[in-house]
């Protein structure tokens, strides 16, 4: 087969590729919706535009692994990319960017997302989820006794205690009753039915928390204004380390219907009977019925594997009649008393949810539990306006550009110049294309990149027609000179270009997503340009001006 024939069968591929894949963009275009007509594998290759261009948002997330071995760090942050890719996924973001950056951390992008707290509150959720048995009578008070015990001991440790104590004892001395126990004190005959506790949490002089009672012999509730302190306390290594072994302290779930509503504390024993890895599914039901709990209120219908549901069947038969707390990221969020034997593997988790709330514990249930703590280093939000006006800057730059560059060629070259614009326009076609093909995001650096690719499109051909030119003056004939212009450019041409193809990919290996988005399109630009000029272009060089053997040639 003869070189041109090759070079014929080569033009056509690239010009198809082209056309084949530009077609789900234009579609798009012109008529939103539409591609949902073109075969999946081929409408669902468009380009798309990256975070500074639809407005969303952007977080660098931080794995903590210091507490991990080191054979199982780089494992961790991978399947935290798993999990969190997972869990976005179910979120409904289209497109989004996430990808490792370093050693520990994971750059996450959602362009177009509105809901900016509530994915940001999805991607971190540790969803732990536990069931454990509350502790019973003595052993909740004994419990709550040893507590007392250590924080009399060591109240100049928690300094946010001492502060608290320091204004309850003001309160106290104000009304002269310093010494006296709040508690005990200020039972009224509303309250003759109900069992008073001794203080959970006091110090030397004075009740810390002086709301908590008791409400019945196994649950205690605490003020909401105090609820934070207490859950600071409880979180704090110390003071867990001090909790009798073999028991817990928790809060209960906040209630969304009432803030300020007394929150629920437990004792729970610490070691999970049943955990959520043992989950095989997880879903939204709304109740039905006259129970208060589910009547019309939404709430999560989960099911155990057969692992799970052995272990929750032994759980349940074993402690009928005991409490079972829920617990999620150490908030209780309900303590049923097991009635009977649960064999079927199947529960629910109720509580007041919100509809929305509900969609984002099971998305988080379904995704499964993140391997290591993450936390967020850096975040940037960008609004979809400023999007819009980086679209529009970014298209009157680029067009700015091509115009001045097409004008340059044809004043310059001549008719040469305007087959080197030909190749651009090519060109531009083919870096689109190829971006839609491997589904690339297209972002300002990225536009940047292409604008770049302009000048080192016709940089080949500026070598090409200077050459030729060189050959003419030289007195060679029209033919002899377009053929020694392009074979001896060709070797500078591959030199240039192969130095920025090599500068482009370590920028794509040691570069962030927008950087990564410049070399890409710089990447695709500078191959794509090479074949415009020295195969298309020279293609029509043959076929239409050297074939005919001009006298003369516009270059």
């Amino acid at each position: 087969m003869k070189k041109s024939t090759f070079r014929g069968v080569a033009i056509l591929i690239f010009v198809l590729v082209t056309i084949v894949f530009l077609i789900p963009n234009i579609m798009q275009q012109v008529s939103p919706g539409s591609t949902k007509y073109l075969p999946d594998f081929w409408g669902n290759k468009k380009l798309k535009l990256g975070l500074d261009l639809r407005g969303g948002m952007q977080i660098l997330l931080d794995v903590d692994t210091s507490k991990l071995p080191d054979k199982e760090k780089d494992q961790a942050v991978k399947s935290a990319i798993e999990v969190i890719r997972n869990r976005i996924d179910q979120f409904g973001v289209q497109e989004p960017s996430i990808q490792r950056i370093g050693t520990n951390r994971i750059m996450v992008q959602l362009p177009g997302l509105k809901e900016i707290n509530r994915a940001k509150d999805l991607i971190g959720k540790t969803a732990l989820l536990e069931f454990k048995l509350v502790a019973e009578g003595t052993q909740a008070k004994d419990v709550v006794n040893a507590m007392d015990v250590y924080l009399s001991k060591n109240i100049d440790r928690y300094r946010y205690l001492n502060k608290y104590n320091d204004k309850t004892n003001n309160e106290e001395k104000k009304t002269g009753n310093a010494a006296t126990d709040i508690l005990k004190t200020t039972k009224t005959a509303a309250d003759t039915n109900r069992v008073v506790l001794d203080s959970l949490l006091a110090a030397d002089s004075g009740h810390i928390f002086s709301n908590l009672v008791g409400s019945g012999k196994d649950t205690m509730t605490i003020a909401y204004e105090d609820a934070n302190l207490l859950q600071t306390l409880v979180q704090d290594s110390l003071f867990k380390q001090a909790v009798p072994s073999g028991f817990q302290i928790a809060i209960g779930k906040e209630d969304k219907n009432d803030p300020r509503a007394d929150r629920d504390v437990y004792v729970l024993y610490s070691n999970a009977e049943v955990t959520g890895k043992y989950l095989s599914n997880a879903q939204t039901k709304i109740g039905s019925g006259y129970d208060p709990k589910t009547a019309n209120k939404p709430y999560i219908s989960f099911k155990f594997n057969r692992e799970g549901a052995r272990k929750f069947d032994r759980l349940t038969g074993d402690n009928i009649k005991k409490r079972l707390a829920i617990v999620l990221d150490g908030i209780v969020y309900v303590a049923p008393v097991i009635q009977d034997r649960i064999s079927r593997g199947e529960g629910q988790i109720t509580g007041n949810f919100t509809m929305e709330e509900c969609n984002d514990l099971v998305i988080v249930l379904r995704a499964g539990n993140l391997p290591a703590p993450v936390s967020v280093a850096e975040e940037r939000t960008v609004g979809s306006t400023l999007g819009t006006d980086s679209i529009k800057s970014g298209a009157l730059a680029t067009g700015m550009a091509l115009v001045f560059i097409i004008v340059f060629m044809l004043l310059y070259y001549g008719l040469s110049g305007l087959l080197a614009d030909f190749g651009l326009i090519i060109n531009i076609g083919f870096i689109l294309a190829m971006m839609s093909l491997f589904q690339a995001t297209l972002t300002l650096p990225g536009i940047a990149g292409i604008i770049l690719t302009f000048g080192m499109a016709v940089d080949a051909n500026v070598l090409i027609f200077e050459r030729i030119r060189e050959e003419l003056k030289a007195g060679k004939t029209v033919r002899s000179a377009v053929e020694a212009g392009f074979h001896r450019a060709t070797v500078t041409i591959w030199d240039s270009n192969l130095t920025t193809l090599i500068a482009a990919a370590v920028l794509y290996q040691f570069g962030t997503g927008p950087i990564r988005g410049f070399a890409v399109t710089l990447s695709i630009g500078i191959l794509g340009s090479m074949f415009c000029a020295i195969v298309i272009v020279k293609g029509i060089f043959d076929n239409f001006v050297t074939k005919n053997n001009p006298d003369k040639l516009s270059v």
